[in-house]
């Protein structure tokens, strides 16, 4: 199935979206123009929002004020069937005594195209997919990873202007899980089509999305590129949320210095004025001084708390002088473990100016 015209040309834009449930704002004023052909995630903890949201997207939730639109079309009061939305629902929503070709070629009948036209899209569907001859099994004959497949097909039959994901891999083990976040990402490629998916795993978003959305509290706190958004955190509630981030307190020197502690350390980045600022640090951003060496800058003394083997990575707790914890993730190959040292050790670590984020407390 190549990309139709619908699929491959329509943006989205949600303009001041929110919805009220008496005093309470399950969305808060939510903005947010997606380009066509975009994969865009949103992210963000139970409570935040992201059901409502894609229910105002899919036209299932009527928002108390804000515009939806696809392309140039006013959708906001639209019912679902008229959006030409393909949606993947968390659980699938298959229909179990249907065959695989009755569910993906469901949405042909409910649109009431002609009978004509369903051997090729539901062939092409199913070869998109990976699952060509798979037409005449029932469902409870498919594996999870084939009914997601299923239910993927389905979606894109009738070339829809938009796909919505509802955390559609949530029910898959780890490991077809994130086959399926890899299979996910190359049939957005060829589809070109535009994606929102919700989800509150953070690697699957940044795996996939060509940009994240993280919400809390109802309102959209940072949308950007997945680098950016690791690296370059607006508040504390992002730098912990993204990453294995250690939030630690310190204080403004001037632009570009903190101190932490009896630590000066140097950012490449601005350095915020805010009455609380803390230091984000990524498990995997400090590296080990190897003793003897002098030239390290952002120097960072202190004591082994505990080491903890995981496999393809060592983690290493450390306490660092001044009574701030932090701890490091180094690679479980033979030069990454000689640096480490035992509990009860002294240990130095040195965070690079780039890889030095200090953020303001979220509100």
């Amino acid at each position: 199935m190549t990309a139709g015209p619908h699929s491959a040309s329509f943006g989205v834009s949600i303009r001041s979206a929110t919805k009220r449930y008496g005093e309470f704002r399950a969305l808060d004023d939510v903005s947010l123009d997606v380009a066509p052909g975009e994969f865009v995630s949103i992210l963000g903890p139970s409570g935040s929002g992201k059901t409502t949201f894609l229910g105002i997207l899919g036209g299932f939730v009527q928002p108390t004020s804000g515009a939806i639109f696809i392309g140039d079309r006013d959708v906001t009061w639209m019912p679902p069937h008229k959006r030409d939305i393909g949606i993947v629902f968390q659980n699938y929503a298959l229909f179990p005594h249907m065959s695989v070709a009755e569910n993906v070629t469901f949405p042909l009948r409910a649109r009431r195209m002609p009978k004509s036209e369903w051997p090729a899209r539901l062939a092409s569907a199913l070869d998109m997919v990976e699952l060509g001859g798979y037409g005449d099994r029932r469902i409870d004959e498919l594996s999870g990873g084939q009914r997601q497949r299923v239910a993927l097909a389905r979606a894109m039959i009738f070339e829809p202007r938009l796909i919505l994901m509802d955390e559609p891999l949530s029910a898959l083990d780890k490991q077809l899980r994130e086959t399926m976040q890899i299979e996910l990402k190359h049939l957005h490629r060829k589809l070109a089509a535009t994606i929102i998916y919700v989800t509150h795993d953070q690697r699957e978003a940044l795996t996939m999305s060509d940009r994240v959305a993280i919400m809390r509290k109802g309102r959209i706190v940072q949308i950007d590129t997945p680098e950016r958004l690791h690296d370059a955190p607006v508040d504390s509630f992002v730098a912990g949320f993204i990453g294995e981030a250690a939030l630690i307190p310190v204080r403004r020197l001037d632009g570009h210095t903190v101190m932490l502690g009896p630590n000066r350390l140097v950012a490449a980045r601005p350095v915020p004025v805010a009455d609380e600022l803390f230091l984000a640090v990524h498990a995997e951003k400090p590296t080990i001084v190897a003793d003897g060496d002098e030239t390290a800058v952002n120097r960072l003394a202190g004591t082994v708390i505990e080491t903890l083997y995981q496999g393809e990575s060592v983690r290493v707790f450390v306490e660092i002088d001044g009574g701030a914890r932090l701890s490091l993730r180094v690679p479980s190959n033979r030069h990454g473990r000689s640096l480490i040292k035992a509990p009860g050790q002294r240990i130095v670590v040195a965070l690079d100016p780039d890889d030095t984020v200090v953020v303001p407390r979220a509100p």
